[in-house]
C-alpha cells in the first residue's frame, strides 16, 4: 500500500520537477523570438515593396536629384538581397550585415524625404503625400517589430541561461543564444545634408 501511494505522489512531483527544466519553456521562447523576426522581415519587406512607387512619384518632379534617387533604389536592392532565416538568429555577423543594410536604405530614405522639402510641387501631390505616408508608417512598423524581436530574444537568452530551466536547454534541446537585432548605421546620429547648389 505504501508503495502504490508513493507512485501516485512521485509522479506528479517528477511532472512538475521536469516542467520546470525548460522542457516547454526553452521551445516557447525560442518560437515566439522566431515568430518576433518573421515580424521584422514583414515591415522590411513592406518597406521595400513601397519604395519603387515613392521613387517614381518622385522621379519626375526632382530630376535634378538623379544621385539620390538612384542611392536609394541602389540600397534597397541590397536590403533585399540579404536575408537572415530563424536558423541563422544567432550568428551575429550575419546579424550585423542584415542590420547594415537596413540602416543604409534608411539613410538613403531619409535623404530622399529631406529632398523633397525643396519641391513644392511634389509635396502637394497627393500620391506624394500618401507615399511619404505609407513609408513614415512602414518604419514605425519597422521600429516596433525590432524593439519586439529584441524582447523576444532577451526573454529567450535569460530564460536557457536561469535555473531551472538551464538543464532542458543544454541537455534536451541544445540551445544557444539568439542575437539581438543592433541598427547601427555609420553616421546615423547625423541628419542628411542636402544641398542644392550647381
Amino acid at each position: 500500500m505504501l508503495g502504490k501511494l508513493t507512485k501516485f505522489i512521485a509522479v506528479p512531483v517528477m511532472a512538475l520537477a521536469l516542467s520546470a527544466c525548460g522542457i516547454n519553456s526553452v521551445p516557447t521562447a525560442e518560437e515566439q523570438a522566431k515568430a518576433k523576426w518573421a515580424d521584422v522581415q514583414t515591415y522590411y519587406q513592406r518597406r521595400a515593396d513601397l519604395i519603387p512607387n515613392l521613387v517614381e512619384t518622385v522621379k519626375g518632379a526632382a530630376a535634378s536629384e538623379q544621385a539620390i534617387l538612384t542611392g536609394v533604389v541602389e540600397a534597397r536592392a541590397k536590403a533585399t538581397s540579404i536575408q537572415v532565416n530563424a536558423s541563422e538568429l544567432g550568428d551575429v555577423s550575419k546579424m550585423a550585415e542584415y542590420a547594415a543594410a537596413q540602416g543604409a536604405l534608411s539613410q538613403n530614405i531619409g535623404r530622399l524625404l529631406a529632398t523633397v522639402e525643396a519641391y513644392p510641387d511634389i509635396k502637394s501631390n497627393q500620391n506624394y503625400i500618401a507615399l511619404q505616408s505609407q513609408i513614415e508608417g512602414a518604419e514605425n512598423r519597422i521600429a516596433i517589430a525590432r524593439r519586439d524581436y529584441n524582447e523576444a530574444v532577451r526573454q529567450y537568452n535569460t530564460t536557457i541561461r536561469t535555473f531551472p530551466d538551464i538543464i532542458g536547454a543544454k541537455i534536451i534541446h541544445g540551445a544557444e543564444p539568439m542575437a539581438p537585432f543592433e541598427a547601427v548605421s555609420e553616421g546615423a546620429e547625423e541628419a542628411p545634408n542636402v544641398s542644392f547648389g550647381s
